[in-house]
C-alpha cells in the first residue's frame, strides 16, 4: 500500500513537472513581437525598418497601405546619389519606359509630424510632400517616401544648417506670434507709430515686438544634440532636410542596400533606366 502511494506521488509529481515545462515553453513562445518592423524587398536584397511610434499618423497609414499590399509593384521611381532613394508613386505600378514618374498620389495627404528627435541620417525614412509654396503646413504625401543616403557632414557645416533654419523658421514665427489675438494691440501701436513715422515711439514699440518673439522663440529653436551632430560626422545624411520634412522610421539592417541602388544608370528626371520593383511586407 505504502508503495503504490509512493508511485502515484510521483506519477503526479512528474505530470506537475511536465505542466510547467510546457507553461514556460508557451510563456517564450509567445514573448511581444515588435509590430512595428517591416521589410521592403528589391533584387538587390531586404532593407528592415522600424516605424516610429511617436509618428502615429505616418506610422499607421504606412501600415494600412502595406496590409492592403499597395506597394507590392511599384518602383523607386526617383534616386540621387549622396541624397536619397524616392519610391511610392501609385502610377509607377505600370509605368511606361521613360514616363515621368514622382506626381502620383492617393486623394488625401498626412499631416506632418516633425520632430527635433528624429534626423535624415543615412536610411532615415521620411515622407515626401508638395512644395511648399502649395504646400505651407507641410502636409506628407499619402504614399510616396524616401529613404535618405546622404553624405558626411561636419559639425560646422550643420552650425551653419541651424542659423540658416532658426531664421526661416524665425521669419514665419514672428508673423504667427504678431496675429495672436493677445498682441493685436501691441502690433497696432507699432504700426501706427510706423505710419505716422513717429520714429521713437516705432523704435519703442519694435524693441518689445523683437523681446516677445526673442522669447517665445527660444523654447522652438532648432538646435543639433551632440549624439545627432556625430551621427551625420561618421553616418552621413541629408540635414538640409531636417525639420521639413517628416522622419517616420530608420533601416536597422540592410542599409547596404541603399548604396547598390544609388549607382544605377538614370535618366534626366533621375529615375532608374532599369525599373527596382519592391515589396514590402510586415515581419
Amino acid at each position: 500500500m505504502i508503495r503504490f502511494k509512493f508511485s502515484l506521488i510521483l506519477i503526479f509529481s512528474i505530470i506537475i513537472s511536465a505542466c510547467n515545462s510546457t507553461k514556460e515553453s508557451n510563456s517564450k513562445n509567445t514573448e511581444p513581437i515588435d509590430s512595428n518592423l517591416y521589410v521592403i524587398q528589391t533584387k538587390f536584397g531586404d532593407m528592415t525598418i522600424r516605424l516610429f511610434d511617436e509618428t502615429p499618423l505616418h506610422r499607421d497609414n504606412f501600415k494600412k497601405l502595406v496590409a492592403d499590399s499597395f506597394y507590392n509593384g511599384t518602383l523607386f521611381h526617383r534616386v540621387i546619389p549622396n541624397f536619397m532613394i524616392q519610391g511610392g508613386d501609385p502610377d509607377s505600378k505600370n509605368a511606361q519606359p521613360d514616363q515621368r514618374l514622382g506626381m502620383g498620389n492617393l486623394n488625401y495627404t498626412i499631416p506632418n509630424e516633425v520632430s527635433p528627435k528624429f534626423i535624415h541620417k543615412k536610411g532615415a525614412l521620411a515622407a515626401a510632400q508638395q512644395d511648399p509654396r502649395v504646400n505651407p503646413l507641410r502636409a506628407s504625401s499619402a504614399s510616396q517616401f524616401y529613404i535618405v543616403d546622404g553624405s558626411s557632414t561636419n559639425k560646422k557645416t550643420l552650425e551653419s544648417f541651424e542659423n540658416r533654419k532658426n531664421i526661416s523658421k524665425k521669419r514665419t514665427f514672428s508673423t504667427e506670434i504678431m496675429n495672436d489675438s493677445s498682441n493685436i494691440d501691441l502690433r497696432n501701436k507699432y504700426l501706427n507709430a510706423r505710419s505716422s513715422k513717429n520714429d521713437d515711439s516705432t523704435n519703442f514699440y519694435g524693441a518689445k515686438i523683437q523681446t516677445l518673439i526673442d522669447q517665445a522663440y527660444a523654447k522652438k529653436a532648432f538646435h543639433y544634440s551632440p549624439e545627432q551632430i556625430a551621427l551625420y560626422d561618421s553616418l552621413g545624411g541629408a540635414p538640409n532636410l531636417d525639420g521639413d520634412y517628416t522622419v517616420f522610421g530608420e533601416i536597422i539592417e540592410g542599409i547596404n542596400i541603399i548604396d547598390s541602388i544609388a549607382i544605377l544608370k538614370k535618366d534626366k528626371n533621375n529615375r532608374p533606366k532599369e525599373d527596382l520593383k519592391m515589396t514590402i511586407k510586415k515581419l
